[in-house]
């Protein structure tokens, strides 16, 4: 059986990511207590279910914190977990939950939102560090379908390693194991006809290509990548995520990465995520 454990900050889209799982042909269980994991698990393989999604978080209360140690019990019995951990920051959660009025739910009438959701952060900050983490604060609903339809796709008996472009004006990704800032590169921006343009186009490919120290800085990020990767292996990694910076996350960050998916992905299984162009 797969199990995917789907977790996160009430807000960050656990919902329209459980939804993509249901329709991908996932049996799927929305706010389980944690402590109830392992019974229907036992039930399910018995009933000869292949494909599970479970969504535990902190509406469970303090049973998940438990969580880390029910799963290391799991991994024991003849299941592949797979952990996605959806996460956003303080403000984007608080524009939610301001926009659709909804009670945050640690709620009590003393904390403020923002308190409510650090506290909820504190809590889940075990089970944030498992598995697979999304960073969902300039994500539409779209994007994050997307890219979870690219998780659940993975070769589970490989690692991971994900390319992510983004704008520094629109924040460092949450879900980032290294952050390069290729901002001291020549910048298409302010080139008129560069500027409706991205790192995917042939203009601005033929702009960056030309310039030595684009190539240079691909050079030094690709060999750092290069020589640090075996050791994540090693160490049983699943998921590494190496995010490129540049000031709009819409030309050189966007061009950097994907030269290093095209560079990595013939020795490495490889996913390619451009927040800003989502």
């Amino acid at each position: 059986m797969q199990l995917f454990l789907l977790s996160g900050l009430s807000g960050s889209g656990k919902s329209v990511a459980l939804k993509v799982l249901e329709d991908s042909g996932f049996y799927c269980v929305d706010n389980l207590p944690a402590e109830l994991l392992n019974s229907l698990m036992d039930y399910l393989l018995l009933a000869g279910y292949d494909k599970m999604a479970v969504s535990i978080d902190v509406r469970s209360a303090n049973s998940v914190q438990r969580l880390p140690d029910i799963l290391l019990q799991l991994m024991k019995k003849d299941l592949a977990v797979h952990v996605i951990f959806l996460d956003a920051k303080t403000d984007t959660l608080v524009q939610r939950f301001s926009e659709t009025r909804r009670m945050h739910p640690l709620s009590d009438g003393v904390r403020t939102l923002p308190e409510c959701v650090q506290y909820e952060r504190e809590l889940l900050g075990e089970i944030s560090n498992i598995g697979h983490h999304i960073d969902t604060s300039e994500l539409k609903t779209n994007a994050l379908s997307s890219w979870i339809k690219q998780f659940i796709q993975l070769d589970r008996a490989r690692m991971t390693l994900l390319f992510e472009s983004f704008g520094f004006k629109h924040g460092i990704p949450l879900d980032a194991d290294f952050v390069f800032d290729v901002r001291c590169l020549p910048n298409p921006y302010y080139d008129p006809l560069l500027r409706p343009l991205t790192g995917r186009d042939a203009a601005v490919i033929e702009f960056l290509e030309n310039t030595p120290a684009t190539q240079e800085m691909f050079a030094d990020i690709s060999r750092f990548v290069e020589r640090w990767l075996p050791h994540f292996i090693a160490d049983n990694r699943s998921y590494v995520t190496v995010a490129i910076g540049c000031t709009g996350g819409q030309h050189r960050s966007v061009y950097i990465s994907e030269k290093l998916s095209t560079y990595f992905k013939t020795r490495q299984q490889v996913l390619l995520r451009h927040r800003e162009l989502s």
